[in-house]
């Protein structure tokens, strides 16, 4: 079962969202918040897998209460939702460590499906959509900046592979580039994900930007 906990400031999304999930024979609500303040308190001490986390609530947003979560050890991935549909929204829930970014109007079966992806290990944002992102809004590392240091975990095959991620290609598109099964591709994703301490594609993407490893544009 796929542990859920809702966090909205409003009470129809909150039924709505836990009408729609306790229908599904995989999922089970375990939990419920009106800000991000008391979804801390709560998620504290509850066992949960997703959190659906509104972006824009009282007291404490989605983007400061994901960021919090994402310095959990082994936390609850969370999946934001928002009413709008801004390229900054985006950005700041996934520099914050959110493994998706949903709108509220999106269909039924697209919201579970991106539950179910999030709670096996994968992050919900297109690798494109996450790469527009990143060029728009990250500020480049300075040409003479030193790599982070966790780079030098990899192996040059790893490195290759994370390179390739940040452009956006999926691992098959990878696959084809090295001549190599999409299998092989996903063992490499696995290894440089727990090499660099990272929950998912999208912090990779971020990691890559953000070390100077790739530059917005290049």
């Amino acid at each position: 079962m796929i542990r859920v906990c809702i966090v909205d400031d409003q009470d129809l999304v909150r039924a709505g969202f836990k009408m729609i999930l306790s229908a599904q024979p995989d999922m089970t609500v375990v939990g419920e918040a009106g800000d991000g303040a008391s979804a801390l308190g709560l998620l504290r001490g509850l066992a949960a897998d997703v959190v659906v986390m509104d972006i824009r609530m009282p007291v404490l947003d989605g983007v400061a209460a994901t960021a919090e979560i994402a310095t959990w050890p082994d936390g609850p991935r969370v999946l934001v939702l928002t009413t709008f549909d801004t390229d900054e929204d985006a950005f700041a829930a996934l520099q914050a460590g959110a493994s998706g970014f949903l709108l509220k109007n999106a269909p039924p079966g697209d919201l579970l499906a991106a539950i179910r992806v999030i709670a096996a290990g994968d992050a919900v944002v297109a690798p494109r959509v996450t790469k527009r992102l990143l060029d728009r809004f990250v500020v480049p590392a300075p040409a003479a900046r030193v790599f982070d240091v966790r780079l030098d975990r990899l192996t040059d095959r790893e490195r290759q592979v994370l390179l390739l991620v940040a452009e956006g290609l999926s691992n098959a598109e990878i696959g084809e580039r090295l001549r190599v099964a999409e299998t092989t591709v996903k063992t490499h994703v696995g290894r440089v994900l727990t090499k660099l301490d990272m929950r998912d594609r999208v912090q990779l993407v971020v990691l890559a930007y953000e070390s100077g490893l790739v530059r917005p544009g290049g």
